[in-house]
């Protein structure tokens, strides 16, 4: 059996982060082909191609990322080494999470939480465009991406799309605001400033159809297409905000706010986007538990 080279993992790590063999050979004093040379050992050793090729750089492979994690834990615990004995063994398996930026912090804290405070797992929480996180899932920099937006899956499409959670949309205010219940919906719709998600969300074209069927004119307060902003904004008083109970539940809990109504026929779904891979974080199936 051959045996790793922490040498050649140092080089492999310098390419990955720069993305071209002449960038990485550059900054490492190293002629291209000397280093061209070392990363074919390197993968060798391992059996698997560690790059591809795409336009004029290089990314890495499923198998490329996953010993890029280890070669990070691998260097990490060297570091450690040199500064401290205590955990000096302890691997730590990362676990990068992408979430659209709009999307409810509660909801996120909510699908992490089950490896929070695991000393064995380093949780990377990133916020994004949907586009912007749906890339670095294709080239394997997230394991995950949460959102509230389905993508389309084309025909041999590579990502998985797993429906976590169907959440109730409500209308919530402060306890001055809601005042006495129960209330009608149609009279808390008619009378009272409403807060929206912005226009062009999945919530608003639902809301917007709603308010079409019953003839309704809103009075529009607030728009926001940030899920904290509408927060914000619903504790401040600006409002009765249309929004699904998970984004205020310490609220609710609290009483700071409260439901004056469920809005029968809306809800949002919250999904996880994965991508069909040979070598799955394993900790995937504990977030993904039915």
């Amino acid at each position: 059996m051959d045996v790793l080279n922490l040498h050649h993992l140092r080089l492999f790590r310098a390419v990955a982060t720069d993305g071209t063999l002449t960038g990485a050979a550059r900054w490492l004093n190293l002629s291209q082909s000397a280093l061209s040379t070392q990363i074919k050992t390197l993968e060798a050793t391992l059996g698997h191609d560690l790059f591809e090729r795409r336009g004029r750089g290089l990314v890495l492979t499923e198998a490329g990322r996953i010993a890029l994690d280890h070669a990070e834990a691998i260097f990490r615990t060297a570091d450690d080494l040199t500064a401290t004995l205590r955990e000096t063994g302890q691997a730590r398996r990362p676990m990068r999470v992408g979430a659209l930026a709009t999307l409810s912090r509660n909801f996120q804290m909510q699908f992490v939480r089950p490896l929070i405070g695991r000393a064995d797992v380093d949780v990377v929480l990133r916020s994004g465009s949907q586009a912007e996180l749906l890339r670095d899932l294709d080239v394997l920099a997230l394991d995950v991406v949460l959102t509230n937006l389905a993508p389309s899956r084309e025909a041999g499409s590579l990502l998985l799309v797993h429906q976590l959670a169907q959440q109730p949309v409500s209308l919530i205010g402060t306890p001055t605001r809601v005042g006495t219940l129960p209330r009608p919906l149609l009279e808390l719709l008619a009378e009272e400033p409403l807060i929206l998600p912005g226009p062009g969300t999945s919530l608003r074209l639902a809301f917007d159809a709603l308010a079409a069927r019953l003839q309704l004119a809103p009075v529009i307060a607030a728009e926001a297409d940030d899920m904290a902003m509408l927060r914000l904004l619903t504790r401040e008083d600006a409002g009765l905000a249309v929004i699904p109970s998970i984004v205020v539940q310490d609220e609710l809990t609290t009483g700071l706010l409260v439901e004056a109504a469920q809005i029968e026929g809306m809800s949002e779904t919250f999904y996880a986007i994965t991508r069909e891979r040979r070598f799955p974080n394993p900790l995937l199936t504990l977030l993904l538990k039915y």
